[in-house]
């Protein structure tokens, strides 16, 4: 029985999914957009709901369209819009905001606070990475001081943050795997 690999790649523009054969061969293919909000000036946000979704069902239709079953496909890739940031309740799955997207300025002023305190070279430091509003760890801590209860909900452990990897690992696995690829990790600001 033949059997496949299938990549998804959850880009800040589209959701694609391609089905590649054991030589390499391109299957089949299908890729659907992804809504970017801009509320206000050098701010970018995603429906995280709606990246889930879409990437479901582009995913659902690169297999079908490449006429193999879901037992057929032997391993699953991703890659994705890495800093992007998602925060979600553990126990319904439910995005308590907007994924925050890695173009997203909201918290420039932030970090240069943070640079101007004398924090840059340590953060460098320790994660090898530039402090700077790219990468999610500023996004995080502008979730947990601006999106009501965030902060109570975290220290009482019920909140959850990942990549983009990281949400659709745990929506692809029904919510029963938090976890985040090296690479992705190293691109959060929060990876000794």
């Amino acid at each position: 029985m033949m059997k496949y690999v299938l990549s998804c790649d959850e880009g800040t523009s589209s959701a694609r999914a391609v089905v590649f054969d054991q030589q390499a061969n391109v299957a089949a293919m299908a890729q659907a957009p992804i809504d970017n909000r801009f509320p206000h000036s050098g701010w970018v946000e995603q429906d995280a709901e709606q990246i889930w979704q879409t990437q479901l069902q582009v995913t659902r239709d690169a297999v079908e369209q490449a006429g193999c079953g879901w037992s057929d496909i032997e391993a699953l890739g991703i890659t994705n819009q890495r800093e992007t940031t998602i925060v979600w309740e553990r126990s319904t799955g439910k995005p308590i905001s907007d994924a925050i997207v890695w173009q997203c300025r909201r918290t420039a002023n932030a970090c240069q606070k943070m640079r101007d305190d004398g924090h840059a070279d340590a953060i460098t430091k320790r994660t090898g990475l530039v402090l700077d509003a790219y990468f999610s760890a500023s996004k995080i801590a502008w979730i947990l001081e601006n999106v009501p209860d965030a902060r109570q909900k975290a220290e009482a452990g019920e909140l959850a943050f990942g990549t983009v990897d990281s949400w659709l690992i745990y929506r692809l696995t029904g919510q029963e795997s938090h976890v985040i690829d090296r690479t992705n990790a190293s691109r959060t600001l929060l990876m000794d």
